[in-house]
């Protein structure tokens, strides 16, 4: 059955129409204009521990244009981040629950100074702590360990003292850690252990003393630098197969190059250097199948280990055995490694007349071998006539050294014989029959 639409029907239809769609603009308006800045404001808890990172740091280390400088609590941070209220110095991220929470702090360099003892670090949400290159100082709280999801956590470059503290080893979640260029000491905690996350780990320029633990079971690591502290003892017998890098010179460890290293299978780097390591340098670091920088210099080592296959499959890349015990003939296996370009075998105890090998290597390299760039034999013992094709070699081709050894002649318009005279003969004769 039909019923009849009037024009006055089509009039009520529109208006009442019309009445819906302005309520809903009007519920439209408040809801984007209102709800959202209500629910986005930031978490009060997260709002305390921000006015506690400020009010530890000396008020006059803080510059009006830097990030704390603007930091206003009359007003919401994470609301007005990025505004002339806060310019910088944190990020937040929205929850589910409608509250804003800080993700990051990351100060920038503006020679803060202060202390984080009094913080109390309540900020379950942060992800990423960054506070170098500042003149932080005091001990590292260990109220850190409340940061549970955190994965970055950068102190470097700043004045921190005292020990490490062990409850950073509860953050299970942590993925780099930047705690070098203090003045931190005592020993690495063996709670380090379970940081199980950690990719990178950087301790260097400290005062860290002790062994260092065994980190076997970080499996992640991949990059460990503990370079210029006090760390002594031995190396550890196991380390994470993760490794790419080592950097652990200038400290005071002893010993062996433990066997565990060969097993390393991904390591490029390892810098061992200024230590007081004794014994053979191994074979297996010259036929590593990833290994590219190999620093030994200014350790105790007093022979070479050649590899079976002659480091004809090496990927070595650089060198640098200067400064040690080494003793007897230029092994003539280095000469043979495909890719090495820089090595320094300075200040050793080598003897006998340099081979062939090493002067076509830097001057006449055969075909798909690439020249040396360095090789710096001086401060050995070396004697007998300089090998004929570095004669002809240039100055500007490659980095030669050849002074201060015990050479028949090694005229100064040579310009790897430049630098140092030869020693004399009485103190060629001295170290042994050097001279036949």
């Amino acid at each position: 059955m039909n019923f009849p639409f009037t024009s006055q029907s089509h009039c009520e239809i529109k208006m009442a129409t019309s009445k819906f769609f302005l309520s809903s603009l009007i519920l439209l308006l408040f809801v984007h204009g209102v709800l959202p800045r209500a629910e986005s404001k930031t978490y009060w808890g997260d709002v305390d521990a921000l006015k506690q990172l400020k009010n530890g740091v000396q008020p006059n280390s803080v510059s009006p244009g830097s990030c704390l400088g603007s930091w206003d609590f009359t007003f919401d941070p994470c609301d007005s981040l990025f505004s002339e209220r806060f310019t910088c110095g944190f990020r937040c991220d929205l929850t589910v629950s409608g509250l804003s929470r800080v993700t990051e702090v990351t100060l920038d360099s503006a020679a803060y100074t202060g202390s984080l003892s009094s913080i109390s670090w309540n900020l379950p949400y942060l992800q990423t702590l960054d506070l170098s290159n500042n003149f932080f100082s005091g001990r590292i709280p260990g109220s850190l360990s409340n940061l549970t999801r955190l994965t970055r956590l950068g102190l470097s470059r700043n004045a921190f003292t005292g020990e490490v503290p062990a409850s950073i080893g509860s953050l299970s979640t942590l993925e780099e850690l930047y705690l070098d260029n203090n003045n931190l000491q005592g020993p690495i905690p063996p709670t380090f252990n379970g940081l199980g996350s950690l990719k990178r780990l950087e301790i260097q320029s400290n005062n860290i003393s002790g062994e260092l633990p065994e980190l076997g079971s970080l499996q992640n690591l991949y990059f460990l630098d503990a370079s210029n502290n006090v760390i002594s003892g031995y190396l550890p017998t196991t380390l994470p197969p993760s490794l790419v890098q080592i950097s652990m010179r200038n400290n005071m460890i002893e010993g062996t190059i433990p066997p565990s290293l060969k097993y390393l299978n991904l390591l490029q780097v390892l810098d061992l250097s200024h230590n007081k390591l004794t014994g053979s340098v191994p074979y297996f670091l010259f036929n590593h199948p990833s290994l590219q920088q190999l620093t030994l210099a200014f350790n105790s080592f007093d022979s070479l280990q050649a590899p079976s296959n002659l480091g004809t499959q090496s990927e070595l890349i650089a060198v640098d055995l200067s400064n040690n015990e080494l003793q007897g003939w230029l092994p003539p296996f280095l000469p043979l490694m495909p890719k090495l370009l820089a090595l320094s075998m300075e200040n050793n105890k080598f003897s006998g007349m340099i081979p062939i090998q090493y002067a076509l290597r830097a001057a006449l390299p055969a075909s798909g071998i690439a020249p040396f760039a360095r090789l710096l034999l001086g401060g050995n013992y070396l004697f007998g006539p300089i090998p004929g094709p570095l004669l002809v070699l240039k100055p500007d081709t490659a980095n030669v050294s050849l002074a201060d050894n015990c050479l028949i002649r090694c005229p100064s318009r040579f310009f790897f014989c430049q630098g140092a005279d030869q020693k004399s003969l009485m103190e060629c004769k001295s170290f042994g029959s050097v001279i036949p």
